[in-house]
């Protein structure tokens, strides 16, 4: 065990010497040296040091020819600690600055980059997936040859499928609450807001690989709705929700749900024909 020691205390001294070192340049005036420092840190992935000397740097580098490079340098170094939410506004920053500058369009792709980082899962709010969408969607604009485009693109559609998602999980509450009147607040029932969901949602998003679930909750709401009528308005929703079925067997024939709706279709039938 005794052998151990000694590797121990030099990895001590080292690291007590990196510490005492770090904290030299930190204080020194010597605003070049300690420019080729942080540089130094980002290079070997020293993102947090590399962080606390940009910070200072970032200043007293302004209307220098080092002005553009420390910007760019914080803002990654803040990516690559993972704080997304510093590195879009710092990408940002450097945008706004330097349009025309030599980072100008790594800058906004990073923009949309961080804040795709920083989305939540669909089931909470999407703001910021929204203003990674709008921060991508400009990146491609600006620069529509860039050398991220496949990137970007393919980002754009995965933010998309996140925003439908969450239409989908929306609906799907309102289905599964179904006859429940708590959440009800300024009338109607869950069932119309389930189909108002889903059909706002095709409309919005006509090309997702969701539609037929989206279908099939309009479907079955309808069918539900229908179900729960008072007298006077049943008939016409039967009628309603037959047609919705017989919509959905012509747009997807091959669906595992397709009995579903042949049911629906024969219990339909049993009120309109009365």
């Amino acid at each position: 065990m005794k052998k151990f020691f000694p590797i121990i205390a030099v990895t001590a001294l080292l690291l007590t010497s990196c510490a005492n070192e770090f904290n030299q340049v930190y204080r020194t005036t010597d605003y070049a040296y300690k420019y080729e420092y942080a540089k130094e840190c980002f290079a070997k992935g020293r993102y947090t040091r590399a962080n606390t000397l940009l910070q200072d740097l970032v200043t007293l580098q302004k209307g220098t020819d080092n002005a553009q490079e420390s910007l760019y340098m914080l803002a990654m170094s803040e990516y690559c600690n993972k704080d997304y939410e510093g590195s879009a506004a710092t990408f940002k920053k450097y945008y706004s600055s330097y349009p025309k500058g030599v980072y100008a369009e790594m800058a906004k792709f990073y923009v949309g980059q961080s804040l795709y980082m920083s989305t939540p899962e669909p089931r909470l709010d999407q703001s910021q997936t929204v203003a990674a969408i709008s921060a991508f969607q400009e990146y491609l604009d600006i620069f529509p040859d860039a050398a991220h485009k496949e990137v970007a693109q393919k980002k754009l559609f995965e933010l998309q499928d996140k925003l439908v998602l969450k239409e989908l999980y929306s609906a799907q509450l309102y289905y599964d609450l179904g006859q429940y009147f708590g959440n009800c607040t300024s009338g109607g029932n869950n069932y119309e807001a389930c189909i108002i969901t889903a059909q706002n949602a095709l409309k919005d998003y006509p090309y997702t690989s969701m539609r037929e679930k989206f279908a099939l909750l309009v479907m079955k709401s309808k069918y539900e709705l229908a179900q729960q009528s008072v007298e006077e308005k049943k008939l016409e929703r039967y009628q309603d929700a037959e047609d919705e079925c017989y919509g959905f067997i012509n747009e997807y024939p091959d669906s595992k749900d397709k009995a579903t709706a042949e049911k629906y279709i024969t219990k339909c039938k049993q009120v309109t024909k009365d």
